[in-house]
């Protein structure tokens, strides 16, 4: 006779394990009892078929993503075309498929998330982070005057990446770049940077690390006003410059960094001294050494003239002379 199954996970053993389709159904039934919710994250995939969309729904800050169905007439009803990296928030109840023991999320309504709502989250962030002293002057680290090896994160065949290389070895023919190319924006943006940010911090002879990206619309730059990325430039220990988009653009990377560069271009000026310019300083230098330096052997040999002109000088035994008739 078969003896009959544990009722609670924690009852089970070698000798009376549960089969998969009882730890499946029961997985299920735990699932099926958790309420509705709103969720909001960032759209990796679309693949709408028939009367259904299926997406991947992913954390922004976090490479953890969810799978999700929608009815393809709760897509239509957004006021503006789902696309992917779009920001939304969505109503679903999580379901979880026992043949396939997959988790995923149903879900009723979806809506996008305005550019509105997310600078609001921003400015909340941005005092909060204010507020623990991550913007601090006190914390910020000087860049060093002439780098071994320049860290470079940015994206992949970008004009960002051009502008800091060639501006920077206009200044310093010899600076050396140790270049990590990312994604700058999308869903990937953020881990990409931070993934990459740590690995040159971890490098012993990258000396500043420059994080940079041309200009783009608000939601473009959005990633580098995330609090994963803001911390990690908070916890590096290698200087960190920010070069995102122009000069009127700041997210909260340029707070969070060292030192924060209006472009590019401003990137590369900074990150290195300007050889000309060094050159220009030490010949100066030189010529003022020299110069002093002939004033004082000319003083000195002006001082020795006059001390040898004088008449005893001139005839050391004159004194002896007279002062013979007196002995």
């Amino acid at each position: 006779m078969t003896s009959p199954l544990p009722d609670k996970a924690a009852d089970t053993t070698a000798e009376q394990p549960w089969p998969v389709r009882v730890l499946s159904l029961k997985i299920s039934d735990y699932v099926d009892r958790m309420s509705q919710l709103w969720v909001e994250g960032q759209v990796v995939q679309f693949n709408p078929r028939g009367g259904t969309a299926f997406l991947t729904l992913r954390d922004p800050d976090v490479d953890m993503s969810l799978s999700v169905s929608v009815p393809m007439n709760a897509v239509n009803a957004m006021p503006i075309p789902l696309a992917q990296g779009a920001r939304v928030v969505l109503q679903a109840k999580p379901t979880f498929w026992t043949k396939r023991g997959t988790l995923q999320l149903e879900a009723r309504q979806i809506r996008p998330v305005g550019i509105g709502d997310l600078l609001a989250r921003v400015e909340i962030l941005k005092r909060t982070l204010a507020a623990e002293g991550v913007f601090d002057a006190e914390r910020k680290r000087p860049i060093p005057f002439l780098p071994r090896r320049v860290g470079l994160v940015t994206g992949r065949n970008s004009a960002a990446e051009k502008d800091v290389v060639e501006n920077a070895r206009r200044r310093w023919p010899a600076v050396v770049f140790e270049i990590r190319e990312v994604a700058v924006q999308g869903s990937s943006a953020v881990t990409e940077v931070v993934a990459a940010l740590r690995e040159l911090d971890a490098l012993p002879t990258v000396d500043v690390i420059v994080i940079a990206r041309g200009g783009g619309a608000l939601e473009e730059l959005l990633p580098f006003s995330n609090e994963a990325m803001i911390r990690a430039v908070a916890e590096a220990r290698t200087p960190v410059i920010s070069a995102i988009g122009h000069d009127v653009d700041q997210p909260l990377l340029d707070l969070g960094a060292d030192w924060r560069a209006s472009t590019p271009t401003d990137a590369g000026k900074k990150v290195v001294p300007d050889a000309a310019r060094e050159r220009s300083t030490v010949d100066g230098a030189r010529d003022r050494l020299r110069r002093a330096l002939v004033r004082r052997v000319e003083s000195e040999r002006s001082g020795l003239r006059a001390l040898v002109s004088r008449p005893v000088m001139a005839d050391p035994v004159a004194l002896v002379r007279a002062r013979r008739q007196e002995v």
